[in-house]
């Protein structure tokens, strides 16, 4: 039996006997040899035993320190009340003394363990039954025996912990203190609920279950940010595990810290960019788009974005669908930007952005599938709101011409890119788009024809900047997130100039509203379908 004797909370606490068992060994020989320095026997199975005996460290096998071989392929090796025992008893209680003196059962101070790699597994899509195996059941169980056994036991579940374990080690002659021991107990339990999380919401997938009784949510602490949405606020960045390519997935090649803003409005960017098959620009501004356009280059679609309203494009954050080039590099740096995300950029873009220390540049490695299904979340008081998320992609077989006019082939591809980017922007939104490119954008207003007056007071403040004399908005085409309730909205619109609208229909008014579009020869069609975005 190690030697261990009872102590307080804050007391530290002799390694007399560490577990040693991990599929990911970085830095496992560093810990051992620590523990090894400072007397500690070691156990350990399967692959760590190797390693370990290989770096020239003596190691006791579990299956020896129980006295029971390990059997039906690993699944059973450390679930034994010798080990459990040795990790679950309490050392202040003389009947837990008592049992494992008579049962001949060790005490365990120290365990170091990482889970089989179940979520990186299913990230590779493997089989069902590959899968299955990947649950791991004997870690977990020793996890939260010495987390629920902290005042006694030192349980390690990430490589990044071993540090401080060492240095204490050496400062405290083999003891570690209450604190740290309690630091890593409150980590092993997140890391086996995470753990299950990932389980739990796999088998909710493949029993077809998007909204189970009971969902479990699990994620890793990617980044502390200095503050939230205000300065008051704290705030960090965590990942859910998703491969799915955009911020959370990114590789920050340059720039200051990410903060809270710079990661909500990139998503935002990144997300309307992935609609979109031919180059696309983005450039968002407090999670609204300021300008949208695709074009036959990059830097064409930049510029045609950048006009729709360069006053909000300064200070705002950029995402293309493709390859950064050095013209378009050159072209976002005219003007100040906090973030540009790409799914790549070649060298001499990357040179370009290096002149700018302190422009963010994300790289992806690819595109999110804009239509792919998944979930969000929103918090609200007392629980969370959970629906899938908005991933319709409108194809003309969907539209329905409501005018006695129907839109031309030019109008109809502009109403569906507007329709497009309404899905990314705040209801109420009204999208005005002429040649691929957005001129004005109303969005977040509590009345639809504020939203459109409020895009066409926009556009025309962009224009008078540039020197322009006609209005941008003339001949133009709409979208509306929803239906018109009322026919000013539309009035509204045709005043500013359009050919064209796209709506969702549905109103009690369609028939009101569809009359003021055939008395100014307007094309209208309805899609079936809103974009409320809140």
């Amino acid at each position: 039996m190690s030697d261990s004797s009872p102590r307080e909370a804050d007391d530290l606490c002799k390694i007399g006997r560490a577990l040693l068992s991990v599929s990911d060994k970085s830095g496992l020989i560093d810990l051992a040899r620590a523990l090894a320095d400072h007397g500690v026997e070691l156990l350990s199975t399967g692959g760590s035993a190797k390693q370990l005996r290989d770096a020239g460290l003596a190691v006791t096998e579990v299956s020896d320190h129980t006295g029971f071989p390990e059997m039906m392929d690993g699944r059973v090796k450390t679930l034994h009340p010798t080990v459990h025992g040795g990790i679950l008893a309490r050392r202040d209680l003389e009947s837990h003394r008592q049992a494992m003196a008579e049962h001949g059962i060790g005490a365990i101070d120290l365990i170091a363990i990482n889970l089989y790699p179940f979520e990186q597994t299913v990230a590779g899509g493997a089989g069902f039954d590959d899968c299955i195996e990947n649950i791991d059941i004997g870690g977990p169980a020793m996890i939260r025996s010495a987390a629920k056994n902290h005042r006694f036991v030192t349980v390690l579940t990430d490589p990044a912990d071993y540090g401080a374990v060492i240095e204490e080690l050496a400062a405290h002659g083999g003891q570690v203190s209450g604190m740290l021991r309690r630091r890593l107990a409150a980590a092993a339990f997140a890391r086996t609920g995470t753990y299950d999380a990932a389980i739990s919401s796999w088998f909710a997938a493949q029993i077809v279950e998007p909204f189970p009784t009971r969902m479990a949510l699990g994620a890793q602490r990617r980044q502390s940010l200095r503050y939230g949405e205000n300065p008051h606020q704290r705030a960090a960045f965590y990942a859910d595990g998703d491969a799915r390519p955009g911020v959370a997935t990114a590789t920050q090649i340059q720039g200051k810290e990410l903060s809270y803003n710079n990661i909500n409005d990139t998503d935002a960017a990144f997300e309307l960019a992935a609609e979109f098959d031919t180059p696309a620009v983005a450039i968002i501004k407090h999670a609204n788009p300021c300008g949208v356009a695709i074009g036959e280059t990059l830097a064409d679609a930049y510029r045609r974005a950048h006009a729709c309203d360069p006053v909000s494009a300064f200070g705002g954050i950029v995402a293309v669908n493709r390859t950064l080039d050095a013209e378009t590099a050159k072209l976002i740096t005219e003007i100040f930007t906090e973030v540009v995300i790409a799914p790549d950029a070649a060298d001499d873009a990357r040179a370009v952005f290096a002149a700018k220390k302190n422009l963010r540049l994300l790289l992806t490695g690819g595109m999110p599938d804009a239509g792919a299904p998944g979930q969000t979340f929103k918090s609200v008081a007392g629980g969370m709101l959970v629906q899938s998320r908005d991933a319709h992609q409108l194809s003309r077989d969907e539209l329905t011409v409501a005018t006695k006019r129907a839109p031309s082939d030019q109008e109809i591809e502009d109403l569906m890119f507007a329709f497009t980017v309404c899905k990314h922007v705040k209801s109420n939104a009204i999208i005005y788009v002429k040649n691929g490119a957005t001129v004005g954008i109303g969005a977040g207003q509590m009345s639809r024809v504020d939203s459109a007056r409020i895009a066409v007071s926009k556009s025309n403040d962009a224009a008078k900047e540039a020197g322009e004399t006609a209005s941008r908005t003339e001949g133009s085409v709409v979208a509306s997130d929803a239906f018109f309730p009322f026919a000013d909205g539309l009035i509204a619109a045709a005043e500013a100039g359009v050919t064209a609208v796209i709506q969702p229909g549905g109103s009690m008014r369609d028939d009101e509203v569809t009359a003021a579009a055939d008395e100014r020869n307007l094309a209208m069609v309805f899609t079936g379908v809103r974009h409320f975005r809140h």
